[in-house]
């Protein structure tokens, strides 16, 4: 009965507000007087208005459906369907940008076009009205739209949220269209069990009989130093691994901190080689920083903490000498675009996806931690090899309906307005 009435109290504001708005002037109150206050409580039970409610919309968004199935093409076609009518309806209108942020409780002429645009993608309802209040439903459907495109589900408009907004409906076809083609040419039979890293979307799966058995937030490949596409058999895991630092990475990087930093070896207990002889370290002042003599040495981290690889290193054969691992670096975890690597991909919740792997060679979650927790370099060779696919995905739709994008980090989709800005 009191949901009801607030309920009640929430419409009677916004109703009221509407009116107010369209037909009079508001009159101007003085602050802190009790008519202010009753506002203040109204338009907050109008925010907070049943948020369960609210819940299984984004939660919708969640599944255990790879992404990358026999059926996505199927799903992606579905998903053009949908889109070709949104299309020949005019699209979607464009959020204006500028302040103020949109977020709950923001009350602006803004929010109106926001709930257009969420009503159209299918992530608002359309009983969701058009006041101008960010309520509790807004909030939600931003949220499920955040999700839906790989950003940070916080119910805040930001600019990440707002150029994804902003896409026009007919390049999302476009989008859809094109990763159709790509889907189609990987639909043959990834395995019963595989490991699935969807590039653009920097997104690890574990998938066993049909199902995503974990799913990891990754890192992958800056613009400049994309990711490859491939396929390959995980076939060794390496606990406290060292770090061969890549010919690439001496040039670009390593090579201009010693010039502006010559303990930064040192610091990072990295030590240097004659390639095949790890048993004579060299100095770092036996070479010449100004040139690219250094390429020519192996340079190796030490295996502990701060090493670039974390814990564990995950190997497969392939051409491009890349492989998963864990990372030190936690934070970079945590954004929305997570293009940082040199090509490698760092898995979060590493842990979970290795012993996973590991369940062929009979390990549990304890020997993994164990392991760890020694800091006792080990490789591990597995029983049972796992087949991995790096892919490149940025559109696709799964049996509920509901279709995923992703930024076209490495513009290999052909339309204006889906690269990283």
């Amino acid at each position: 009965m009191r949901k009801a009435v607030m309920r009640i109290v929430a419409g009677a504001a916004v109703a009221g507000s509407v009116m107010i708005a369209g037909l009079a002037p508001q009159p101007v109150l003085a602050q802190g007087s009790a008519l202010q206050a009753l506002q203040d409580y109204k338009a907050r039970a109008e925010w907070a208005d049943r948020f369960d409610a609210t819940l299984p919309a984004v939660n919708a968004v969640k599944s255990s459906e790879p992404t990358l199935s026999p059926e996505t093409a199927t799903y992606l076609e579905l998903a053009i369907q949908r889109y070709n009518q949104i299309v020949a309806q005019g699209g979607w209108p464009m959020v204006p940008p500028g302040e103020p942020t949109l977020r709950l409780g923001v009350r602006n002429d803004k929010v109106q076009v926001l709930r257009q645009r969420l009503m159209i993608s299918g992530d608002l309802s359309q009983t969701a009205g058009s006041a101008q209040t960010f309520d509790s439903y807004v909030d939600a459907a931003v949220r499920r739209f955040q999700l839906r495109h790989g950003l940070n589900a916080d119910g805040v408009v930001d600019q990440a949220t707002l150029q994804a907004l902003n896409v026009p409906a007919q390049t999302r076809l476009r989008q859809l269209e094109t990763n159709l083609v790509r889907v189609r040419s990987m639909s043959g039979f990834a395995g019963d069990r595989y490991v699935m890293v969807n590039i653009p979307a920097a997104e690890i799966e574990a998938v066993e009989n049909g199902r995503v058995r974990s799913r990891h937030t990754g890192v992958v490949g800056k613009i400049d130093r994309p990711s490859p596409e491939l396929s390959s058999k995980i076939h060794e895991l390496n606990f406290g691994p060292y770090w061969t630092v890549p010919v690439s990475i001496i040039k670009k990087d390593l090579i201009p901190k010693m010039k502006e930093d010559p303990e930064y070896l040192a610091r990072n207990k990295i030590k240097i080689y004659r390639w095949g002889n790890t048993e004579q370290e060299l100095l770092p002042s036996e070479i010449d920083w100004n040139t690219d003599e250094a390429a020519q040495y192996m340079f190796r981290q030490e295996p502990g903490e701060g090493n670039s690889l974390g814990t564990v290193k995950i190997n497969f054969h392939n051409q491009h000498q890349v492989y998963m691992h864990d990372t030190p670096a936690k934070n970079l975890f945590g954004q929305d675009f997570r293009f940082h690597s040199s090509g490698c991909v760092r898995v979060q919740n590493v842990r979970e996806l290795i012993t996973w792997l590991l369940e062929g060679n009979g390990w549990d979650r304890a020997q993994v931690d164990q392991t760890i927790r020694s800091g006792e370099r080990l490789d591990v060779k597995l029983k049972v090899q796992t087949p991995v696919y790096f892919a490149y995905i940025t559109a696709w739709a799964t049996a509920d309906g509901v279709v995923h994008f992703r930024p076209d980090i490495y513009n290999r989709d052909g339309a204006e307005g889906l690269a990283l800005r």
